[in-house]
């Protein structure tokens, strides 16, 4: 046997004989290096509450629904269940490590329950409001488990409160998802054509430009009914007013009703977008019946952009919207950074939570670089889980540059099925074309456009 096998494995002997364990270090060391979630359990005796916190728990049965939870013997809370015959089970969030130091007895003689609210159920045992879920249970089984004793639990209630990443523990610290790189990106530009219209192009060049970039392998948009006939920033129909479009099965079209939306699909668009706010619930109710409404046309795509969905005080509202117009029949949710006022703390903080809550459904961002933090956010959006961007070639209209987007994905070993070297040369070739050597005036929604040299970041003072 190789050296240092003996120390993780057990070895048998004849009965009667002692056998050799694994050395206790060792033990907890492999043991430290399997997350798991972190859990509040929580009982009362004598009208007065008690918790600690837990990380062996587990499912046990679906039918009867039972859960086991396994508690050290000389805990004060192990003697409490055993005497009460019932316990509560709180499934903590990622914010809450503050919670689980608390009940791990991490932060003195405190009162744990404090600073929280909480629910009983059918036991009376406490539940955390803001926990990601409870779990009210009567003791059916306790089993011995060498210093340890198995409860089993029967679940009386549940309640599932929260739709966010939960709290993990590993490595005897506290932690969180964090989504490995995705192996595939793809991107879209759906302002290609409205911000070259905006920027005074001839009609002819932006659909060859159009066209081109769309050969590239990124998506773009081609018509936007929904703008007033005759705005500055409508783009042009690339081809006759009420006309067939050539090879615009993959394209998109911006509507804002069910009778624009049929116009694109008969001109040979085959994915549909239209734009909301998750602050304004009727604007939403709207947006999810216009999604049924698409889904009975003959589309490959349906396509709901969130305004400002970033920068939102209530994300909640945000998370509630993603999941009500993907029930809906979306097929893609886009957040958008409208105003271009985000973070990339609150690009994280969002896409945390929406990510997990889409999928399956993809969730493309669409980012701006007003800041000079484009790259940034989008980097920080790659490791939330994001694989679907919405950019605009050159940074025409203040977003990320698709060519700068290609550039970062290679570097990072992440595939995309853009021709990298082709859309640098269109990038070029529009920066000739508008007489710009450098930066490309970006594009603000009112239509006048920004000063070609952005303000520069105020300096750090000088130590």
């Amino acid at each position: 046997m190789p050296d240092g096998i003996v120390d993780i494995v057990y070895s048998f002997h004849p009965v009667g004989r002692r056998c050799l364990v694994v050395e206790a270090a060792t033990f907890r060391d492999v043991l430290s290096q399997w997350p798991s979630g972190v859990t509040v359990v929580t009982t009362v005796v004598d009208g007065r509450r008690h918790g600690m916190t837990a990380s062996s728990f587990s499912s046990v049965s679906l039918d009867p629904p039972l859960i086991s939870i396994c508690l050290d013997r000389k805990l004060f809370s192990h003697g409490l269940i055993e005497s009460t015959g019932f316990f509560g089970v709180s499934v903590l969030a990622k914010d809450q490590a503050e919670v689980a130091r608390r009940f791990a007895g991490q932060t003195g003689e405190v009162d744990r329950f404090a600073g929280e609210t909480w629910s009983t159920a059918e036991t009376g045992a406490p539940l955390l409001d803001s926990s990601l879920g409870w779990l009210d249970c009567r003791v059916v089984h306790a089993h011995p488990g060498g210093d340890h004793t198995i409860f089993v639990g029967e679940v009386l209630a549940g309640h599932a409160a929260r739709r966010t990443a939960p709290l993990l523990f590993h490595s005897r610290g506290w932690g969180q998802f964090a989504d490995v790189l995705p192996d595939v990106a793809t991107l879209a530009d759906s302002r290609l054509v409205g911000s070259l219209t905006g920027h005074g192009a001839d009609g002819e060049w932006i659909r060859r430009t159009e066209q081109r970039v769309r050969a590239t392998g990124v998506r773009t948009r081609v018509l936007d009914l929904s703008l007033p006939t005759g705005s500055s920033l409508t783009p042009p129909s690339l081809g006759r007013n009420g006309a067939m479009l050539t090879d615009a099965r993959q394209c998109t079209a911006m509507v804002a009703s069910a009778d624009q939306a049929r116009e694109a699909v008969d001109r040979g668009v085959g994915v549909i977008e239209l734009g909301a706010d998750a602050r304004d619930g009727n604007g939403l109710e709207r947006a999810a019946e216009l999604i049924q409404a698409a889904g009975n046309l003959d589309t490959d795509g349906r396509v709901v952009i969130l305004r400002d969905a970033f920068t939102m005080a209530d994300r909640d509202a945000l998370l509630w919207a993603v999941e009500t117009l993907i029930e809906a029949g979306a097929t893609e949710i886009c957040l958008d950074d409208t105003r271009g006022a985000a973070t990339p703390l609150e690009v994280r903080a969002t896409l945390q939570d929406a990510v997990g809550i889409a999928r399956p459904v993809p969730l493309r961002v669409r980012l701006h670089d007003n800041d000079r933090l484009g790259l940034v956010k989008a980097l920080t959006a790659l490791k939330s889980g994001v694989h679907h961007f919405d950019t605009t070639l050159g940074g025409l209209d203040g977003a990320v540059a698709t060519e700068d987007l290609v550039r970062l994905l290679g570097t990072l070993d992440v595939d995309t099925p853009v021709d990298a070297v082709a859309l640098g040369r269109l990038a070029d070739r529009v920066r000739e074309h508008l007489g710009t050597s450098g930066e490309i005036p970006a594009l603000r929604t009112n239509g006048v456009a920004a000063p070609a040299t952005p303000p520069q970041p105020t300096p750090l003072p000088t130590p």
